[in-house]
């Protein structure tokens, strides 16, 4: 099944590179295309693509703000950032707007479409310059002393990508007992969410990228 994509970039000189890139794959098509935040939430609705890749900064509507609206209507396709930005405040933005994934324009082809494929299955992709520029900013405690064994169990599936119905399969506890770790990690290592649970994990050796990958 082929993966509908939706490109957002204010550049066409940008879409046209996506488009030389992309349109030589099997198993990707391109449905639409968009210069502006506001336009591209109205083809997310009315295109539904598996994927958007989304650039940052767009006239009117911004690229987060855009993310946000195509997550708050509940369509299912993933955002996938492709910008410039490496700012960590406008990756955290960005994140916490829904994005699946966050890629720098500096990317080489091959990793485009292999974050492509992986946004389309629903896993996380986030750029090695981007994780280190996180990983650089945070002001999380580095310390791991707080968590008990088993929160640090699900600190290392979460930061897999497993849902907390693995988890507790995994760990042979219930979903519940899982979402009580999840909360109590979160809180004992002052991280808001499981992506920032991600990258923590990552900056202690939790995980690596390549197990993420």
């Amino acid at each position: 099944m082929s993966i509908s994509l939706l490109l957002v970039d204010d550049h066409a000189v940008v879409r046209q590179g996506l488009r030389m890139l992309l349109a030589a794959r099997d198993d990707m098509v391109i449905v639409g295309e968009a210069e502006r935040g506001d336009e591209a939430v109205e083809l997310a609705r009315t295109l539904r693509p598996s994927v958007v890749l989304m650039d940052m900064l767009l006239p009117g509507l911004d690229g987060i703000e855009a993310t946000r609206q195509i997550k708050a209507a509940g369509l299912p396709c993933a955002v996938l950032m492709l910008t410039s930005s490496v700012q960590p405040q406008q990756i955290q933005a960005a994140i916490r707007a829904g994005a699946l994934g966050y890629l720098v324009k500096a990317a080489h082809a091959h990793e485009v479409i292999a974050a492509i494929r992986r946004a389309a299955a629903g896993q996380r992709v986030l750029d090695p310059l981007a994780a280190e520029t996180l990983m650089s900013d945070m002001a999380s405690p580095d310390d791991l002393d707080d968590l008990t064994p088993r929160e640090r169990e699900v600190l290392r599936a979460l930061a897999l990508g497993r849902s907390n119905a693995q988890i507790a399969n995994a760990l042979t506890i219930s979903e519940a007992t899982v979402r009580s770790h999840v909360a109590n990690l979160l809180g004992k290592l002052n991280l808001r969410d499981r992506a920032h649970a991600t990258i923590f994990a990552l900056k202690r050796g939790l995980v690596t990228l390549e197990e993420i990958e």
